[in-house]
């Protein structure tokens, strides 16, 4: 059983969406609640408040707070789930200090089970219908329907989303892959260098932000020309000032969503001819991190931006992803390890280059071709294992490696832990209740 994940627009009612405003709102305020609980806790009385503790006290929350009573128990337990993964997180040093969340920029709530929610649907448009809100018309398309699990309402960039969660037999995802074998180099001037040994392929950047940066700075600075909100000083913005932010909010949007279409088509050309792809291991957060104070501030973050623009991330992930469905093999080359830019894939001489060296030229073997072709030539070779001065193969190198994309990351818990540990500490509590019982008789 597999679990797709699938976003439908939402069209409310002018009643439904003044309801969803509400309950968005009081989910933001709840999750402000839980924040300065379990800091208040901490800081007067050094008394480290958990998840559990804050779910307790859900109903003597609503005794004082009546406006909760009428919303779902365990949407409210997810609000109090969300404010534990930050802390988790800020804990374990994977993300910051949690703060409290102003209403813009708290998107949504979720709906852990099926029990305030039921979808009306195959997977192609139809009704959601919520507790004490009411039913939704939802436009979108699903490739593989299943049983719903879970919801997220999410509001943003003034439109509503359903984000579904349904569970899918293995048997009906049949994605349809080649039997070829590919490496791929992702890069900013050519966005993918694609070779199977013998045929090459570049794939240009689509650049989709700065083809829009022209118009997203004179939106930008119509904006700037109005009346700026100030929470501080308690300047409420101008009507003018919200209508230019929606056309900059609009441009921003048109451009994230040219990129996912472009990514999902790219995908599925690489994936419908080849069973195996081998690409470079990326971690796109340390490559795109602020430029320390130098001369070179500018040019990094003019790559920031080209990579960004690119998406490296969510290329790989697409990729990734339907080869995987396809029962195919995707293998991510190690390369601190291996080097694929530097590496010729004739002979395995390994020689720096500088950036603006655009095209291969090895100094031993004399052999030359385009720079991004023979890095997508190395990492193709390495996974067959095949590269010269290698030894290589699909299971790992020095038994240290892994090829697939199994990537080690501290876990911060989930509902369904949540939900384990409920079961045991129910189970715990029974058998203590029957020793006790047995020992008085």
């Amino acid at each position: 059983m597999a679990t797709r994940r699938i976003n439908f627009r939402l069209y409310p009612t002018k009643a439904v969406e003044e309801k969803l405003f509400y309950h968005r709102r009081m989910h933001q305020l709840l999750y402000n609640a839980a924040v300065s609980n379990r800091f208040t806790q901490y800081e007067k009385f050094g008394h480290k408040v958990d998840y559990f503790e804050q779910q307790n006290s859900l109903p003597a929350f609503k005794e004082v707070w009546s406006e909760y009573k009428e919303m779902g128990a365990h949407t409210l337990q997810a609000t109090l789930k969300r404010v534990d993964f930050a802390f988790q997180r800020w804990f374990k040093g994977l993300g910051k200090r949690p703060r409290y969340k102003s209403i813009r920029h708290y998107s949504g709530w979720t709906y852990p089970d099926k029990q305030s929610w039921r979808c009306h649907s195959i997977g192609n448009n139809g009704y959601l219908e919520l507790d004490k809100i009411g039913s939704i018309q939802m436009r979108g398309k699903a490739r593989i329907w299943g049983t719903p699990t879970t919801c997220i309402i999410v509001y943003r960039n003034g439109k509503w989303y359903a984000s579904i969660t349904v569970n899918v037999d293995d048997e009906l995802i049949n994605r349809k892959i080649g039997v070829g074998a590919v490496g791929i180099d992702i890069g900013c001037k050519a966005a993918m260098a694609i070779t199977d040994g013998e045929e090459h392929q570049l794939i240009a950047a689509p650049q989709f932000l700065r083809k829009a940066e022209k118009l997203i700075k004179k939106a930008s600075k119509d904006k700037r020309r109005k009346r700026t909100p100030n929470h501080r000083k308690k300047v409420k913005a101008s009507r003018r000032w919200k209508q230019a932010q929606k056309k900059v909010t609009k441009l921003y949007r048109k451009v994230a969503n040219q990129r996912a279409n472009w990514v999902h088509q790219v995908a599925n050309r690489v994936v419908g001819g080849n069973s195996l792809v081998a690409t470079e291991k990326l971690e796109v957060n340390k490559m795109t991190r602020k430029a320390k104070k130098g001369k070179r501030k500018k040019q990094k973050a003019g790559i920031n931006k080209s990579i960004l623009d690119v998406g490296f991330g969510m290329l790989r992930s697409a990729i990734q992803y339907k080869v995987t469905e396809g029962g195919g093999v995707f293998i991510e080359v190690p390369t601190k390890k291996v080097k694929p830019s530097q590496t010729c894939p004739n002979c395995g001489y390994q020689h720096p280059k500088t950036l603006d060296e655009r095209e291969h030229r090895c100094l031993k073997c004399d052999f030359v071709c385009d720079r991004d072709i023979a890095a997508a030539l190395v990492m193709l070779y390495w996974a067959k294992g095949i590269l010269p001065g290698y030894g290589t193969c699909l299971v790992d190198v020095d038994g240290s490696v892994p090829t697939s994309s199994t990537k080690t990351r501290k876990s911060c818990g989930s509902m369904k832990q949540i939900a384990q540990a409920k079961r045991r500490k129910s189970v715990a509590t029974a058998a203590g209740d029957a020793e006790t019982r047995s020992s008085t008789q």
